[in-house]
């Protein structure tokens, strides 16, 4: 039977026990809750999908404790996601990464033209405490597919019920607003495509590409910074 702990020592523990023997949590975030799991377990993302009533077709987010760990699990930001996550990250964005064949993720999704993965910072001194017990989690929002996004432990839970071993709870989150999710794409003139509207506005994104364009403006007027900007489809 599932539990609701606040988040201290000895739940961090156990929280990070059953993201080890492939079991899901549900963790505060820096918008809503979201359910979780270990990235690199197969079985635990189809556990995932199944406490969500949610088709295994749809992405997953990877959630760090900080961009550092992005290259370590064999990711790549391209340009201008880059540029953006140096401005926003931790925060409500999620850009997508190119995926090296190298990494380990199950939770990778195959484009027609690379493959990915959608990573979030959350901004949130009670995430990193977790994510600093666990390392790396797969994520999703916490509630069933459709439904309304949990802002408390006790929302998650009455959705989502015993499929989940263990509920952090750190209060009422921000939300019910998620992230921005933002891939890259050669038909915008500035290099992204929102895929999913959220905390962050479209304007904010485009005005920080073009500050940093108008710092990396060369004298004849064309961009110094060469963009190696890869498309992604939704």
């Amino acid at each position: 039977m599932s539990e609701i702990r606040l988040i201290d020592e000895d739940s961090l523990a156990l929280a990070a026990q059953y993201i080890h023997e492939g079991k899901l949590i549900v963790m505060p975030t820096d918008t809503v809750y979201g359910i979780a799991c270990d990235p690199f377990n197969d079985i635990a993302i189809d556990a995932l999908f199944e406490a969500k009533q949610r088709p295994r077709t749809k992405s997953l987010q990877v959630l760090l404790a900080d961009t550092d760990e992005i290259g370590k699990l064999d990711l790549r930001l391209p340009y201008p996601l880059d540029v953006l996550s140096a401005s926003l990250l931790p925060g409500a964005f999620s850009p997508i990464c190119i995926a090296s064949a190298d990494t380990q993720l199950q939770t990778i999704k195959l484009e027609v033209t690379a493959r990915t993965q959608a990573v979030r910072v959350p901004d949130a001194d009670s995430t990193r405490r977790i994510l600093a017990a666990t390392g790396p989690l797969a994520a999703s929002s916490a509630n069933i597919s459709g439904h309304d996004s949990a802002q408390s432990a006790q929302e998650a839970q009455a959705q989502l019920g015993d499929s989940v071993a263990l509920y952090l709870d750190a209060g009422t989150t921000p939300g019910p607003v998620a992230s921005t999710v933002v891939t890259t794409s050669k038909n915008d003139a500035d290099g992204i495509a929102i895929l999913r509207a959220g905390v962050i506005p479209e304007s904010q994104l485009r005005d920080i590409i073009h500050a940093s364009q108008s710092m990396h403006r060369t004298p004849n007027g064309s961009r110094s910074h060469e963009s190696n900007t890869s498309e992604t489809s939704a």
